[in-house]
This record gives structure tokens, C-alpha cells and sequence, in this order.
């Protein structure tokens, strides 16, 4: 019987052809690469987006910290900053040392500090209240203590930030305020760092806790702080 003669397989495509084609994907390729980046470009202005690289822009910038700084306490630090001329940073140190940016369970203190920053009721309303003794617990009223009237009369260093005619050490703007109006005054604005914390605190131990967290916000801050204020402008600009 005779062998059937093999026969050659015909090509699906020519040669000629497989170059028409690359060359046709090459551009179609091009173009598909600019649309996505577009588009990636595009979602990038949603909020969900923006927020999401805003938050890793911050947990990269503090991966190094124990604790990271909550942003929305971010731009509070920065505001007092400018109006007490304190280190934004000290504030951040103030306030993971007191109360752990205010996550621990309770704001007051076994000896009668209060709020997220931690003061003394005799220190945020005065000293010169006639009830002010010993520590600065003192026999205030709930309505002295936040009585920004009553607070100037006595010479506290409790401040009313946003303006709702109550100073407040368990409002986080009016404690970051106070402790930097404190802080400007013990020494800060001097230049007094070790001082003004020893007034704070009357410990060695917690004035190297505050400038060990200073030292560390320090070396990061203005990547911080430059995140932070962006964002707020591009807000504002919405």
C-alpha cells in the first residue's frame, strides 16, 4: 500500500500579516496605556481616593513611632503652634505623654488632673482661687472651671479656642491651646524648653519622655506638616 505523502501544513497567518499586526498593537497598546493613566489620574480627585493616599503619605512618614499621631489632632497642634509660638511637635509629645493622644480610659488623673492634656484644675483656672492649695486640686465649681471670665480673674491658663464662650480641658482644641499658652509662658517662647516641661511636669524622668518625643516629631515634621497643610488647602479650595 502506498504511504500517504505528509502534507504541509498551511499557516493561519503569514508573516506579512503578523507584522501588520504588531505593528497595529503597538499604538492601540500606546493609546490603552495613556487612557488608564488618565483615568487613574482621574479618580485620584475622588475623596476616597485622595484620602487614602493622604493616609499612607502620614502612617509612612510615622512608621517609626510607638504611637502614631492621630491627623485629625494634626492641624490643632499646628494652629496653637502659630499663636503661642511653641513647637508644634512639643505639643504632640505634651499630649502622647499625658494621655496617650487621649485613648486612654479615663481623662482624669488618681490626683485630679483633667482632660486630654491633663491640668491641674487650680493651673487651668488659677492659682489665686481661693480654694487653690497644696497639688491644685482645689474646691472649684464645674462652672468656674470652664468660665473663661472667671479663668482671666484668676490668672488660669485655661484658653476657649473655637469660641464657644466655655474653656474646657476635655475639648481638644481649648487643651491643646491651654497647655501651648502654658507652655509659651513657662519658658518656650524663650527658647526654655527644659524649663517649661519641668514647670509642666515636676519630673526628670518626664522631661526626657517629652523631648525624646519632641526629638523623634522634630525629625519628621515638616514632611508632616507639609502632608497636612496641603490637604487642608485642597479642601478648602473644593
Amino acid at each position: 500500500m502506498a504511504k500517504k505523502k505528509n502534507k504541509k501544513k498551511k499557516q493561519f497567518l503569514t508573516p506579512g500579516v503578523k507584522l501588520f499586526l504588531v505593528v497595529l498593537l503597538i499604538p492601540a497598546s500606546i493609546t490603552m496605556y495613556f487612557l488608564v493613566f488618565l483615568a487613574w489620574q482621574e479618580l485620584k480627585t475622588f475623596s476616597i481616593f485622595e484620602k487614602l493616599l493622604y493616609k499612607s503619605e502620614l502612617e509612612e512618614l510615622q512608621a517609626d513611632f510607638d504611637l502614631e499621631i492621630p491627623e485629625e489632632y494634626i492641624p490643632i497642634y499646628i494652629a496653637a503652634s502659630e499663636k503661642y509660638d511653641v513647637p508644634w511637635t512639643l505639643l504632640a509629645a505634651h499630649h502622647r505623654v499625658e494621655t496617650r493622644f487621649s485613648s486612654m480610659k479615663t481623662l482624669v488623673s488618681p490626683v485630679g488632673a483633667e482632660g486630654h492634656l491633663q491640668f491641674m484644675p487650680c493651673t487651668f483656672v488659677g492659682w489665686s482661687h481661693p480654694s487653690c492649695s497644696g497639688k491644685g486640686q482645689g474646691a472649684i465649681s464645674e462652672n468656674e472651671k470652664t468660665d473663661p471670665a472667671v479663668i482671666k480673674k484668676y490668672g488660669g491658663y485655661g484658653i476657649d479656642a473655637n469660641g464657644d464662650g466655655i474653656a474646657d480641658p476635655y475639648d481638644i482644641e481649648d487643651a491643646v491651646y491651654s497647655a501651648a499658652n502654658y507652655l509659651s509662658k513657662a519658658g518656650v517662647s524663650e527658647g526654655k524648653l527644659k524649663k517649661a516641661i519641668f514647670s509642666y511636669n515636676h519630673s526628670d524622668e518626664y522631661v526626657e519622655d517629652i523631648l525624646r518625643y519632641y526629638k523623634l516629631y522634630e525629625s519628621v515634621s515638616d514632611e508632616i506638616e507639609y502632608v497636612v497643610l496641603a490637604k487642608r488647602e485642597d479642601d478648602h479650595i473644593r
